[in-house]
């Protein structure tokens, strides 16, 4: 009997269901529901729309899929276990075990195929926003008449959870206004949360909300059964070009599972053996099969294998030519897509004449444009805050969303998706993108900035206005805990740099830095740049930290520390210090997580262990200076919240002066 189209289809989507019920089963542990419901707007994009490779999972012109509900993962493993990626079935049978590569929530660092670490919702979303500018910032610089090597489209699944969020509405809105007309949604609207139904607390037309935002939304009442709506409503959305898409996908959760079906039994928990049992029945599958692919539906999948390596052959015969048209430009396309940095990064770099005062955020702003002239792959912008935060790429333009010319991102107030938008662009490749607010905001980025660094992804963050060296603006816009809850980050690089010259060093260290996120944080206020004849060049900086200035008249008998603004308290102190005798040795410590990391030795070197007579100052809490001033030392901070006042006189009513630094180092000889 030969097996209709349709048939085949729907013999490969249950397919898709089935085995995600039985693997979650199988780890007695996973989401069932999503995969059961969503599996059918899965298979069509997968099979009729999306350009991709399974045999090379990085190839760079290819579709984004974005899972941004992660926790229905087991549809995301199925799809690249049945399409040929490598991912074994030995891996989907250990489905969030210890060591696979099938964790719970996908991971992108972790997984052939899954281009972004999803799981807490509405990050994915943002993520695809991100990656569909990454598109348009590359077709802008890249394509040329006769000639183009980036034009691909990113979608994204999303969730009732995901539109609830509040880092997927400032995303979408943002991607409305820009008016990314190669960002697809395909939106699962099943109205189950966690806790019920979707009505409980959530009862808003999401279309309405996503139209207000200037999306294109299409309806598809039968998203079970309806697969040509599902195709015909991804056509228009890709014939679009002026707007995103949202597709709504009215779909049942737990579809097929007579007991769980449309409830939120079926969200966070295996259906059970019997349940499964009368699922696969009502699916039109033998219940006794477990875990089972069938021939016909594994060979369908497999298509996707030649027909990736021949869509993908098209595109390096496209760019052959393209190379021999353009051969500077293709070269700076690999190198770009590599990740690689341009060897003449260095070349005009400011430097700032010793003793003049210099904000750090100016220093660096300066730094930023004289690199982005060296690497037109560096991209960003602020949160509403360029003038502040003076990160403004000069003669550089405004993003246009439609074209990709631009490098200025204008975020608007959206921190939580402006961090979230920049590590969509780092997981697209191709850019070097960078955020900018003031410090105490990045609390509203914490979440993104976090995957950043589970995802080692190169994001860097400006993040000015960095103590209570604010002033008047008072204890609400001056961070205090905020420099010690970002260290304690794993994978985050938090560097504050103590002069102009640090500042400048700071954005080599960050763009040369790879590993994850690198944050910035920089002063309102001026502070001297100091004399690098006389003391160590800030090049120091990439150690994390450095002497700065040594001891005279013999070995050190105290060791002062500091970062940022308080660095010229300490320089101050040991003057004092020197004077009344005591050698005296500074230590600028621009970056805790990179000296952490330094060996032993040098660790050693810069703090010896003999010198128990130790000082740190540092405009925020005190906490975590222990480390480094150990048993016997002390540390200036601030363990309260800031004031509202000229910075001078904070800083003096907190007792941040060089004089409290000697009198603290006085009282421990």
């Amino acid at each position: 009997m030969t097996t209709s189209a349709r048939e085949l289809d729907f013999l490969c989507i249950n397919t898709l269901r089935t085995l995600a019920i039985d693997v979650v089963q199988k780890a007695d542990s996973g989401h069932p529901g999503l995969p059961l419901g969503a599996a059918p707007m899965a298979y069509v994009l997968w099979n009729r729309h999306l350009k991709h490779s399974p045999a090379d999972p990085r190839w760079a012109d290819r579709d984004r899929f974005v899972l941004s509900a992660g926790h229905g993962s087991m549809l995301l493993y199925g799809l690249l276990h049945l399409h040929g990626y490598p991912l074994s079935w030995d891996e989907v049978m250990n489905f969030r075990q210890w060591g696979s590569k099938t964790p719970g929530h996908p991971e992108s660092t972790h997984t052939p195929g899954v281009e972004a670490t999803t799981g807490p919702l509405g990050q994915g979303h943002a993520n695809a926003v991100g990656m569909a500018m990454a598109e348009r910032a590359l077709a802008a610089r890249f394509n040329k008449p006769g000639h183009t090597v980036v034009d691909h489209f990113t979608y994204c699944l999303v969730g009732d959870g995901d539109v609830m969020e509040g880092v997927a509405m400032e995303a979408a809105s943002l991607a409305g206004h820009l008016k990314l007309g190669k960002l697809i949604c395909l939106y699962d609207s099943n109205d189950v949360t966690l806790d019920g139904p979707a009505k409980l607390s959530f009862t808003e037309d999401v279309g309405k909300r996503y139209e207000s935002w200037g999306w294109q939304v299409l309806h598809v009442a039968d998203g079970n059964q309806d697969l040509d709506g599902i195709d015909a409503a991804i056509r228009a959305a890709k014939a679009e070009t002026g707007k995103p898409t949202l597709i709504e996908v009215k779909t049942t959760i737990g579809f097929g599972s007579p007991n769980k079906a449309g409830k939120s039994s079926s969200h966070g928990s295996p259906l059970g053996n019997d349940e499964i049992a009368l699922t696969k029945k009502a699916l039109g599958w033998d219940p006794e099969k477990k875990l089972w692919v069938p021939d016909e539906a594994r060979a369908n999948f497999m298509k996707a294998v030649d027909a990736g390596t021949k869509q993908q052959n098209e595109w390096k015969a496209r760019f052959e030519a393209y190379a021999k048209a353009f051969p500077e430009l293709a070269k700076d396309f690999e190198r770009v897509m590599k990740g690689e940095l341009p060897s003449n990064v260095r070349e005009g770099l400011p430097t700032f004449a010793a003793g003049t005062g210099v904000e750090t955020r100016t220093a660096a702003g300066q730094a930023l444009n004289a690199i982005a002239l060296k690497v037109p792959e560096l991209i960003g912008g602020d949160a509403d805050l360029g003038g502040s935060t003076k990160t403004v790429l000069k003669d550089a333009g405004s993003f246009d969303g439609q074209t990709g010319a631009g490098r200025n991102i204008h975020f608007g107030v959206r921190e939580h998706a402006m961090a979230s938008i920049a590590n969509g662009m780092a997981y697209h490749g191709g850019l070097r993108p960078f955020t900018a607010t003031f410090f105490c905001f990045s609390d509203y980025m914490r979440p993104a900035v976090r995957l950043a660094a589970m995802s080692h992804l190169p994001v860097v963050h400006v993040w000015t206005h960095d103590s209570i060296g604010l002033g008047e603006d008072g204890p609400t816009h001056q961070p205090v805990e905020h420099l010690m809850a970002l260290r304690v980050m794993p994978g985050l690089h938090v560097v504050r740099p103590g002069d102009a010259a640090e500042a400048a060093e700071a954005w080599i260290y960050a763009l040369e830095r790879k590993e994850g996120p690198t944050g910035l944080v920089l002063s309102r206020q001026k502070m001297p740049t100091f004399d690098r004849a006389v003391m160590a060049p800030a090049t120091g900086l990439h150690q994390g930290a450095y002497v700065l200035a040594e001891a005279t008249g013999g070995a050190p008998k105290v060791i002062l520390m500091g970062t940022g603004s308080e660095l010229q308290l300490a320089v101050k102190a040991r003057e004092q210090l020197e004077k009344d005798g005591i050698p005296t040795r500074v230590v600028s410590m621009p970056c805790m997580e990179r000296f952490r990391g330094q060996p032993k030795a040098y660790q050693e070197q810069v703090l010896p262990k003999a010198v128990t007579a130790r000082v740190s100052i540092e405009a925020g809490v005190t906490m975590g200076w222990e480390r480094f001033v150990g048993d016997r030392g002390i540390a200036i901070g601030v363990d309260r919240y800031g004031a509202s006042a000229p910075d001078k006189i904070i800083y003096e009513q907190y007792g941040l002066t060089s004089a409290k630094v000697v009198e603290a180092a006085k009282s421990l000889l």
